[in-house]
C-alpha cells in the first residue's frame, strides 16, 4: 500500500500521520467516556476519582498514545509500580483502563483483545489482588469500654460530639450521619430513613431510633437555612473529619494515648456487643449494619427488614452504653 501511494505521488509517512490523527489518544478517549457516564454515576466523587487516578497513573505512561497503539506492556507499565503497594487503587485503575479501551473498541477506534482485561490475560502476568492485599479494619473501641467513653462525651455540647454520639447510637456509617437531613427523621415513629443514593448497597435503609437517639435529635439546633441535622457554619454538612478530630483531642486515633479507635470503628464495637452480649440473632445485627446478604438464595427470600427486632436491639444498645443518662 505504501509503495502504491509512493508511485502515485503521495508521501506514505505523511499519509500515515494523517490517518493516526483520526484516532484519539487514551486521555481523550477517557475524557469522552467520563463525560458520557457522569450522569449515571450516583455522586460527583466517583467522577473525580476516575479523573484523578487516570491522570496520576496512566497519563505519564501512555496518555498521549492513540488508543489503537496501546498494548499490554503499556498497561503493565502503569500498574506494576503500584500493584504490590497500592493494590486496591491499582485494581481500580486496571478496571478503568479496561473500560476506556472497551469504549474505544465500541467507537471503532481500535480492534483486537483488550490489553487491560484481567481474566485470561493480566491474571497470568500479575498476582491476584486478594493474594497480596489484606483487609484493614478500622480500629474499634472494645465494647466493655464504651459506657465509660459515652458518658465522658454525653455532656459535650459541640456539634461534632453530637454527631459522634448519633453515629454510635445508630451504628451507621459516618458518611451517612453527616449527610442526614431533617426530612429523613420521623420523630413520632422514631425512625431515620436513609435514601438509597447515600447507602453503600444503594438500597433505602430504615434506622430505628432509640429513646436516647430521639433525645439527642431534639437537642440539635434546627437552622432554617440548612436541611442537615449536623450543619456547619456555611450550611453544608459537617465534615466527617470533625468527628475524628473530636476523638483525637480526647486521646484516640492513630498513636493516641487512649487507643487507636476511630469513629467508623464503633460499627465493629456494636457488632461485637451484639454477638457477645445481646443475644439477638446474627441476621438482626447484620441488618442493623445494612450489610449486603452474600448468600444469593437467602437474599432472594428475605424481603423484610426486621425493623421491630432491630428497634429492640438499638434500644438495648443505647441502654447498655448510656445507662441512666
Amino acid at each position: 500500500e505504501y509503495r502504491r501511494l509512493a508511485k502515485s505521488g503521495f508521501d506514505p509517512i505523511h499519509n500515515r500521520r494523517q490517518e493516526r490523527q483520526k484516532i484519539p489518544t487514551f486521555t481523550s478517549c477517557a475524557a469522552a467516556l467520563i463525560r458520557s457516564k457522569r450522569r449515571s454515576w450516583k455522586n460527583r466523587k466517583h467522577g473525580r476519582q476516575w479523573v484523578a487516578t487516570l491522570k496520576t497513573y496512566t497519563r505519564p505512561k501512555f496518555g498521549h498514545k492513540p488508543v489503537d497503539q496501546i498494548n499490554t506492556d503499556d498497561v503493565l507499565a502503569a500498574l506494576t509500580p503500584i500493584w504490590q503497594t497500592k493494590t486496591e487503587t491499582a485494581s481500580r485503575v486496571r478496571s478503568r483502563i479496561e473500560n476506556v479501551m472497551a469504549y474505544a473498541t465500541a467507537k471503532k477506534y481500535r480492534d483486537g483483545p483488550n490489553p487491560a482485561q484481567w481474566r485470561g490475560h493480566l491474571d497470568k502476568l500479575l498476582p491476584s489482588p486478594k493474594s497480596i492485599s489484606k483487609v484493614v479494619h478500622h480500629p474499634a473501641l472494645p465494647y466493655a469500654d464504651l459506657p465509660a467513653f459515652y458518658q465522658t462525651i454525653a455532656g459535650n455540647a459541640s456539634l461534632s460530639g453530637a454527631a459522634l454520639r448519633f453515629t454510635i447510637l445508630t451504628a451507621a456509617r459516618t458518611g451517612e450521619v453527616v449527610a442526614a437531613q431533617w426530612k429523613e427523621i420521623d420523630m413520632e415513629a422514631k425512625v431515620w430513613t436513609v435514601p438509597a443514593e447515600r447507602m453503600k448497597a444503594e438500597r433505602e435503609h430504615r434506622v430505628p431510633l432509640s429513646d436516647e437517639a430521639v433525645r439527642l435529635v431534639r437537642t440539635l439546633p434546627s437552622l432554617n437555612s440548612s436541611p442537615y441535622l449536623f450543619a456547619s457554619i456555611n450550611d453544608k454538612p459537617l465534615s466527617a473529619m470533625a468527628m475524628l478530630q473530636f476523638m483525637r483531642k480526647r486521646g484516640y486515633g492513630l498513636n493516641g494515648i487512649n487507643g487507636d479507635a476511630v469513629p467508623h470503628g464503633f460499627r465493629s464495637t456494636f457488632r461485637d456487643w451484639a454477638s457477645e452480649e445481646s443475644g439477638f440473632p446474627r441476621e438482626v445485627a447484620e441488618m442493623a449494619l445494612a450489610h449486603t446478604i452474600e448468600n444469593k438464595v437467602e437474599a432472594a427470600y428475605r424481603r423484610g427488614d426486621l425493623f421491630e427486632k432491630r428497634m429492640q436491639m438499638m434500644q438495648a444498645w443505647a441502654v447498655y452504653m448510656s445507662g441512666n443518662l
